[in-house]
């Protein structure tokens, strides 16, 4: 992704050389968030059109995609705090460069204490650590039901019963699944990390029934799930194709809204 602009697209450059591909995808939203919000030149910016931008992104404003858990107003913390970390990285590689004088982004606000105890202030953004809702069997039961494929189901399984990521499961190869030790293998996590993970046999007898009659024979990819119908079919599945696709017409139409919930497994 380039902006056009010769010290962001430096910086992105610079980026996708040490980070992965979906590092620096989420960083370039970021920071075309921030500069539309803000609407100035990377030199320009200065600590008062961050503080104003962390106001704006908590009230809700342009750019406004994520929605704070029971707040329709704006994003949430976790989601200010990575766009600040974002725009805080550009601006340590322009000062770095000699791009820019200074870092504007504050590290965080001052107390009354500060003179005794110097750089102890208050963090900008305070995030609170929550548990994840966990989901019960029968919550379970219910979303594989309503899924139409056996394709759809072993994904979700996969995700529910062995958390892997949705990455990681559309990245999976025929070559990464282990049967008879009832393992797979990630060959690409997050981070570049690798890793062996047990799965349930419900998850595998799932990919044993998509194999026997969903999957095309003349798939084009060695990747296990791959696109059922249309003028893709064959090709390895997209995220946001995958996820219009499978549960919208059996779920309802409002399923997007309902709040997001969690098997109590890594996402």
């Amino acid at each position: 992704m380039r902006f056009g602009v010769a010290l962001l697209d430096a910086y992105l450059e610079f980026l996708a050389v040490r980070s992965r591909p979906n590092t620096v995808a989420a960083v370039a939203y970021d920071l075309k968030v921030f500069f539309t919000v803000v609407g100035k030149s990377p030199r320009r910016v200065v600590a008062a059109d961050v503080l104003a931008f962390v106001t704006a992104q908590y009230a809700g404003g342009p750019a406004r995609r994520v929605q704070a858990v029971g707040d329709g107003a704006g994003v949430s913390a976790r989601t200010v705090r990575r766009r600040l970390s974002s725009v805080s990285g550009l601006f340590g590689f322009l000062q770095a460069r000699g791009d820019v004088a200074a870092n504007p982004v504050p590290r965080g606000l001052p107390t009354r204490r500060e003179r005794q105890r110097p750089r102890q202030g208050v963090p900008l953004v305070r995030a609170s650590r929550t548990l994840p809702r966990i989901l019960e069997p029968g919550q379970v039961d219910a979303l594989l039901a309503a899924l139409r494929t056996h394709r759809d189901r072993a994904m979700a399984e996969a995700m529910l019963l062995g958390g892997l990521r949705r990455c990681e499961v559309l990245g999976l190869r025929l070559a990464d699944l282990q049967v008879p030790a009832r393992r797979v293998f990630i060959a690409e996590g997050k981070g570049g990390h690798q890793r062996q993970i047990p799965v349930s046999g419900r998850f595998f007898a799932s990919v044993a029934a998509y194999l026997d009659s969903e999957r095309p024979p003349d798939a084009g990819t060695d990747r296990v799930f791959v696109v059922l119908k249309g003028p893709r079919r064959g090709c390895r599945c997209r995220p946001q194709a995958w996820i219009r696709s499978s549960t919208q017409p059996a779920a309802g139409p409002d399923w997007r809204r309902r709040p997001a919930t969690s098997c109590g497994t890594p996402a």
